[in-house]
């Protein structure tokens, strides 16, 4: 059993990364769910919270972490996933920012770490978007899409969040190769 970060970001394809984490615990990992405000627009906590059996965090200031969750979250994880990964949070990480809790939880582990990208086509081309991308594939993170498809601004194009069994592969390979 592996202990999984996963950061949810504020897009639409945080529906998927509910059945991320529910196919996750399936395979019996230990999953610890970090829901950004945007992220939580989208899904709430409770359904996390049903998913994985542990509340998800919201807040860097949560009174269940007294180091602070970025340190006790971190601490003995397996691997960071970060699904939507949108515009904001690949700068934010990419940058090093530390501008909320999923861009400091981020810093602070010291696992592999997976980024799936969703967003619309005309930002994912963006000079910004893609150099961001650039700078976090330098560092090790592993970028799992996007894909091609209808996108929920009513477009086709490359903006697609990978499905859960293109992560689930990720994870299985990083979690099985150490």
């Amino acid at each position: 059993m592996a202990k999984i970060l996963v950061g949810v970001g504020g897009g639409i394809a945080a529906f998927k990364t509910a059945a991320l984490v529910s196919r996750l615990v399936q395979q019996n990992h230990d999953v610890h769910v970090v829901l950004t405000h945007g992220g939580s627009q989208f899904v709430g906590a409770a359904t996390f919270a049903a998913l994985c059996n542990h509340q998800p965090v919201l807040d860097a200031f949560d009174p269940r972490f007294p180091l602070g969750p970025h340190i006790e979250l971190a601490d003995g994880a397996d691997a960071l996933v970060i699904a939507p990964a949108t515009a904001r949070i690949l700068a934010s990480c990419a940058l090093g920012l530390a501008d909320d809790l999923l861009a400091t939880l981020y810093l602070a582990c010291n696992c592999p770490k997976v980024m799936a990208p969703a967003m619309n086509a005309v930002m994912w081309r963006h000079p910004a978007v893609q150099h961001n991308i650039g700078l976090l594939e330098r560092s090790g993170v592993i970028i799992v899409g996007p894909g091609e498809g209808w996108l929920s601004c009513r477009v086709q194009g490359v903006g697609r969040m990978a499905d859960p069994e293109a992560l689930l592969d990720q994870i299985h390979e990083i979690v099985h190769s150490g």
